[in-house]
Formats: structure tokens, sequence, C-alpha cells
């Protein structure tokens, strides 16, 4: 029976095993999908299908930086546990990848699983790993960058990777001044490089969040705002108990306002941030909750741009990493900046160990 492209398919992904061997076991069984499959087990070339429900959210992240410094590339690569991830096969193997990804000409992760590797590909060593591992493991992303000068940063032994290219004059100072904004990267974990990167649509809609939090938080609104609604919420709105705190509060010329919470019911605060939210209108309009509202969008805009971060290392405590690299080469301009932190993103399943053993014991 001849073997179709679609059967070696349907065979790899219902074992894990590679595309080769999944086609010589095809041959091999004259095409019987079933007999296949158990001759793969056999050969223990299907152990991998048994791992691929697990969820490998440890692993290790390495980078590699092409001989002339104009380009780099960060790879992560997951397991199960943290101990595999320790293993001298495991760690040679990621950073051989690593260095694969230099070569890569597109950051497609399929692609790239797809790419000649130790005489065979990607995806097909990996499963040959997981085989001889007993581990889940995946190949789950990589990134290029290239520029005039880069530099590139590893932490915590490899749970975090950041390159870092620029436009600019290829000397030791600047590469010294990106190794510490990759430091920076790392530490901060910065959304964007600059707010010019940041959408209309995303600026609107962080404007909008940050509004209604306000609203919903009524104490931290400006004392002229939050007094009016103190006194709307005294009006019949609170009940007996809450509207005479209030009143006890307010008489004593000693006691500091931003204590007030501590004395109300939660019943009573959820209901003057209501009163808040409905006079959203009217409050959006006072010049002086827009100046808090512009405050805090622009406090967020400092913490989640690089460029507007406070330089970690500044002496003063002031300078940003904008104005740190123009005191080191004003002509130093930021292309691209790319960090990976080991299983960010995926969701870590959380089991009972007593369920777990009860569960393999059938109790």
């Amino acid at each position: 029976m001849a073997v179709t492209a679609s059967m070696v398919k349907e065979l790899r992904e219902r074992t894990g095993a590679g595309m080769m061997d999944c086609k010589n076991a095809l041959v091999e069984t004259d095409g019987d999908m079933d007999q296949a499959i158990e001759l793969l087990r056999e050969k223990g070339l299907a152990k991998a299908a048994k791992k691929a429900g697990r969820i490998a959210a440890m692993g290790l992240v390495r980078t590699a930086v092409a001989e002339d410094g104009k380009a780099a590339a960060v790879v992560e690569v997951n397991s199960e546990t943290d101990f595999v991830a320790k293993n001298e096969e495991f760690i040679s193997f990621v950073e051989g990848l690593a260095d694969l990804a230099l070569e890569a000409e597109t950051d497609d992760i399929e692609a790239f699983k797809q790419m000649a590797y130790e005489g065979s590909t990607v995806q097909d060593v990996l499963t040959a790993k997981i085989a001889k591992i007993g581990e889940n493991m995946s190949v789950r992303r990589i990134d290029k960058v290239s520029g005039d000068v880069l530099a590139s940063y590893i932490h915590g032994g490899g749970t975090i990777g950041v390159i870092v290219a620029a436009e600019g004059a290829d000397n030791d100072a600047n590469k010294t001044a990106l190794k510490n904004i990759a430091m920076q990267v790392a530490a901060m974990n910065p959304q964007y490089v600059s707010r010019d990167e940041i959408s209309d649509e995303e600026l609107a809609n962080l404007g909008k969040i940050t509004l209604e939090s306000a609203l919903n938080d009524p104490f931290t609104l400006p004392k002229p705002i939050l007094n009016g609604l103190l006194d709307k919420a005294a009006q019949g709105v609170w009940g007996e108990e809450d509207t005479a705190i209030l009143a006890e509060k307010r008489a004593d010329r000693e006691f500091n306002f931003n204590y007030l919470p501590n004395f109300l019911s939660e019943e009573a605060k959820a209901k003057l941030a209501a009163l808040a939210v409905a006079a959203k209108a009217e409050i959006s309009d006072n010049k002086i909750f827009k100046g808090l509202v512009d405050g805090r969008i622009s406090k967020q805009l400092k913490e989640i741009c690089l460029l507007d971060q406070v330089y970690v290392r500044a002496e003063d405590g002031k300078q940003t990493v904008g104005q740190y690299l123009k005191s080191v080469d004003p002509a130093l301009t930021l292309k691209k900046v790319v960090r990976f932190e080991v299983g960010e993103g995926i969701e870590k399943k959380q089991e009972n160990f007593a369920d777990e053993v009860a569960k393999q014991m059938g109790l």
C-alpha cells in the first residue's frame, strides 16, 4: 500500500514521533495505522505522545550573537520541571537552537521547527529528547534583531533573556550602554520602547480604564469632589450609622480624613463609588479631576515605556533611560528590544499533591 503524506501527518499527530520514523513505520506495516502506532510504541518512539498533554512552563532562555555583532537571536525552550532545565543535555540543546535561530530567515516558530538540525529537524530532535528524558518539552518561540550595535543579557541563569539593537556608532561606550539597558529591560519589563509605539486606540483605552478606576476609588478623588459625594451620601443614600460617623469625623477638626474609609461600612463605600460613577459626566468635566487622570496616565506611561522609565542606575534617582542614552551618545537610537521570560503567559496547572497520589492509586 502506498504511504501518503496525509497518512504520515496523521501518525505523527497521534504519536508525536518524528516524521521519518512515522514514514518508516507505515512502510514497514504496509500502511496499517494501528500496527504502525504499535511499532512506534515498541521502539519507544511514541513516548512523546504521552507527555504532550502535560504543561511545560519551566525551561530556559538563551541568546546568541553573530560574530560581527550586528545580529542576535533569542530562543525559549520549555520543560515540565526545573530539574530538567538544569540538565546539561537540555542546556546544550537550547544553546544549539539559539545558534540555529541566527540562521533562520524568519521568526516563525513552526518554520523554525522544520529547519535542519543534527541530521534531522528541530522537531524530530525535540521528539527524541522527550522520549529519552521522559518529560514534555516544547520549542516555544524565537526572535531576532539586527542593528549597527547591539547587546544581549541573560538573567537568573536563563529565566530571562533580552536582546537590544540600536542605530549608532559601534563602540565600547555604546555597547556598555546597551548592556545596561538590557539589564533594565530584564528588571523592569517595559511594554513599549517609547510612547510612539502606543496606538491611539490603546492610549484611549488606558485613559478610559484610568478614569473608571478613579471613580471607583472615590477616596482618592480631589477633596472638593469627594466632599460633594459625601454630602450626597449623607442625604439618605447611606444608613444612619455611616451618616453619623461622617458627621462625627467632620466635627473633629483634628481627624485625618484619609482614615475615614477605616470607619465606614463596606456597603457605604460601595454606595459612594456608585455615586461617583453615576456622576461620571459631571466629574469628568472638572478641571481638577482631569488633571488627576492625566497625572495617573503619565505615571503609567513612565512605567510601561522604556525610554520614560527612571534609569535604575541613575545617580540622582530621576534620570530617565532616554536621558541616559543621550548622555552616552546623542545619536544612539534604540531600534528593537526583545524580552523573553520563561513560562510567561503559560497557565501553570495547580494540583494538590495528596489528590494526585490518590488519583494514581485509584482511590
